[in-house]
């Protein structure tokens, strides 16, 4: 499995009211089909189907906190204080603040935190070119890790992005980041590489969830148009 990377969303963490008087926060951690900023010489696009394997398993071990922080957990997948869908914008998601996090809920309330950012490992991305002819990396499927109201964004990794590219293109990592830094990274998107099967069977083995054949969807993302 690849390293775990973070990403950062423009929608807001609000407080959401409920009939119980819980005190919940929920906002969108990823949306889906919107081209991120510049990541350092390419951008990034989510398919609607990234999280469906992490959804498709009930959220797996998937926990909000706050900044990231381990010690700052907020609430859990397993315990039901953590509620997580998708839907057509992208990832929602609801999380119902302990007493003892009473501050970030006010912080929240105040609108002092106003972002929301997840954490997730890559299965499968592509990488394809907008229509203003940049590099786009499409994340295809992954794994949730967390979901975090931030008020302090974090600098973005992008080493597992370009380890993705360098890996297609058959280069070295250092040229491919040595090309990124130079805006040059469009050099090592000539031709499509052959298709990959990823069997995400627990063990590798079993049929409750068949290898994933992605060929196809690559076929689907060669004939659709992105704007930028």
């Amino acid at each position: 499995m690849s390293d775990a990377e973070r990403r950062f969303t423009r929608g807001l963490v609000e407080v959401r009211e409920d009939g119980d008087q819980k005190r919940t926060i929920g906002g969108y951690a990823a949306k889906f089909n919107k081209l991120s900023r510049n990541l350092g010489g390419f951008v990034e696009r989510i398919d609607p189907g990234f999280f469906a394997k992490s959804e498709g398993d009930g959220w797996p071990e998937a926990m909000a906190r706050y900044n990231h922080d381990d010690n700052r957990l907020l609430g859990t997948s397993e315990a039901g204080t953590l509620r997580l869908k998708t839907d057509g914008t992208g990832l929602d998601y609801q999380v119902d603040v302990p007493q003892s996090r009473q501050d970030v809920l006010e912080l929240v309330q105040r609108g002092d935190v106003t972002r929301s950012s997840f954490a997730f490992y890559t299965f499968e991305d592509d990488w394809s070119m907008t229509e203003q002819d940049f590099p786009m990396r499409i994340l295809l499927s992954g794994q949730l890790v967390d979901v975090a109201p931030v008020n302090t964004p974090a600098y973005l990794d992008t080493s597992t992005g370009l380890r993705s590219l360098a890996e297609r293109a058959g280069a070295g990592l250092e040229e491919v980041r040595a090309a990124a830094d130079q805006g040059d990274l469009k050099r090592f998107l000539g031709g499509t590489p052959p298709a990959t099967v990823i069997d995400l069977a627990p063990g590798g083995q079993g049929d409750t969830h068949p290898l994933l054949v992605l060929r196809q969807r690559r076929a689907e993302l060669n004939r659709r148009r992105f704007t930028f």
